[in-house]
């Protein structure tokens, strides 16, 4: 096997989709953790499911895409926000919130991202018996930071990800001259 051939298949392996969002998944998920271990007195475990929710395994628009579910998260947010203190069962404000998330999404021509919005608006819906009125508040502010690093992690990472592809190319076509 000549060393073009191998560089080629590193270059393969180190470059592709599923590598590369493994490897913002693993770092987004640890920025995440770590904060959250930093200052458990904050509810951040919803900051991890949306930094996961944002960083996107499509190698193609993986920019775009990403922007896009930290639009449909503030939406889905926001739409559950928006809804979480009428004095009406917790049921049939998930309805609402769906309802609203879609429509907006829609509005917006998001819905390729519409579940991520309804993700995010259930965790923000999300009620357990001793929660007070900040808890939603709370789960709100930890999905915008969830986003906000899953969003970082992605944008940090294409850069180096673009350089070192084309050093690889530019060894690899070396190796063949």
């Amino acid at each position: 096997m000549d060393k073009s051939a191998t560089v080629s298949g590193f270059r393969g392996f180190i470059f592709s989709p599923l590598f590369i969002y493994i490897c913002r998944s693993l770092i987004g998920f640890s920025i995440g953790y770590s904060l959250m271990k930093a200052v458990p007195q904050y509810d951040l475990f919803w900051a991890l499911i949306s930094v996961l929710l944002v960083i996107s395994p499509e190698a193609k628009d993986s920019w775009k895409l990403s922007i896009d579910r930290v639009k449909a998260n503030f939406i889905g947010a926001l739409s559950g926000f928006a809804v979480v203190f009428f004095p009406i069962d917790t049921y049939l404000k998930v309805m609402i919130g769906i309802i609203l998330g879609a429509v907006i999404c829609k509005t917006f021509n998001l819905l390729n991202v519409v579940r991520t919005a309804i993700v995010a608006m259930i965790i923000i819906l999300i009620e357990k018996p001793d929660e007070g009125f900040i808890a939603p508040l709370e789960r709100f502010i930890s999905v915008l930071i969830g986003c906000l690093i899953g969003l970082l992690v992605v944008f940090i990472t294409a850069f180096p990800i673009k350089y070192f592809h084309k050093k690889t190319l530019q060894i690899e076509h070396k190796l063949r001259d």
